[in-house]
């Protein structure tokens, strides 16, 4: 009798080791990639890095959030077209590929629509914010915070740049946005679309003159290093979003869901204060690298705002006059 009940449990044991092995497999976790186009060492990534720690401990062996940097899985553009159409988790991009498919996305790109990160701060995490990202769902994307890309400053290997003026004829990368090209062409320059991956080579062997970004950005891609001039511009300020694919959000179950949006906008304050921390050290060590570094008196700065006067005329009847009058009555309330 003993023998015959060692013998069932024996063949129960046997029957149940594959379904183990089905649970065990099943129970391995989510890979989320996240695509970036940046240096390791951004806020981006390092607030990223925060990211990936709050979600892996917070729902632990869920979810492996795997953080790629310097366009890896593609450039902004196709990584982001990744995510819409699910062949990619997350992206980490500026606003530039998403203003074909959502248009009032165009009004971060109005020169000098910002004069601070208050004022930024006060659309990101206001109303005037969420209505934004709202549009993105139906395009199948769900963002989950806004980061903070910073305010675009200048730099050439020609000259210093203190006036419109001073920009005349010089060959200046920016980003495929027509509302950039339209700008940079209102000052005088010859704007230059190029990716940005093939930045640094561009300007070293002088097929460009100069290009914009902010200030970690420049300094971590050591864009000092064949550009001898700075002009702290800011003439646009540049968020960043953290975008999932929104049917792979849907199919979290709702504590998840939930994880995933704390540890984004947690992660989101974690990158803007210590971007803006890097932004006033960095501007000193491009100093120290040598770089002649040109801050704008209030007057300078007046003459670039009347110069790209007419980007507005042409850009705000299509973006939406209501929408621009929110953010400048927003950023107006925040000064």
């Amino acid at each position: 009798m003993k023998r015959n009940v060692v013998l069932v449990l024996l063949a129960l044991t046997m029957a149940a080791a594959p379904l183990l092995g089905m649970g065990q497999a099943a129970a391995a976790p989510k890979i989320i990639k996240i695509s970036n186009g940046l240096n390791e060492k951004h806020p981006v990534l390092i607030a990223q890095g925060e990211f990936k720690k709050i979600i892996e401990s917070r729902l632990p062996g869920k979810y492996e959030v795997q953080v790629y940097a310097n366009s890896q899985l593609g450039d902004d553009v196709r990584a982001t077209e990744g995510v819409r159409m699910g062949t990619l988790e997350m992206v980490n991009t500026t606003a530039a590929p998403i203003t074909g498919l959502v248009p009032e996305f165009n009004v971060f790109d109005l020169p000098f629509i910002f004069s601070s990160e208050k004022e930024a701060d006060a659309i990101f995490d206001g109303p005037v914010g969420a209505k934004l990202l709202a549009l993105l769902e139906p395009k199948g994307l769900k963002c989950l915070a806004y980061l903070e890309n910073g305010f675009r400053q200048l730099t050439n290997s020609v000259r210093e740049v203190k006036t419109p003026e001073d920009l005349k004829r010089l060959k200046i990368r920016t980003m495929q946005n027509p509302i950039h090209l339209a700008a940079w062409k209102a000052l005088g320059a010859n704007p230059t679309p190029m990716p940005f991956s093939e930045v640094f080579t561009a300007m070293q062997q002088k097929t460009i003159d100069g290009q914009e970004n902010p200030i970690p950005t420049i300094y971590l891609q050591k864009f000092y290093e064949v550009q001898k001039y700075t002009t702290l511009s800011g003439h646009i300020y540049s968020p960043f979003l953290l975008l999932i694919n929104k049917k792979l959000f849907d199919s979290f179950p709702p504590e998840d869901q939930k994880v995933f949006q704390e540890a984004a906008t947690e992660a989101s304050k974690f990158e803007r204060q210590l971007n803006r921390k890097m932004n006033t050290e960095l501007v000193a060590e491009l100093r120290k690298a040598g770089n002649i570094v040109t801050e704008l008196t209030p007057e300078q700065v007046a003459l670039f705002r009347a110069a790209v006067k007419p980007v507005y005329g042409e850009w705000v009847p299509k973006i939406g006059p209501q929408l621009v009058a929110e953010f400048q009555k927003a950023a107006a309330a925040a000064k």
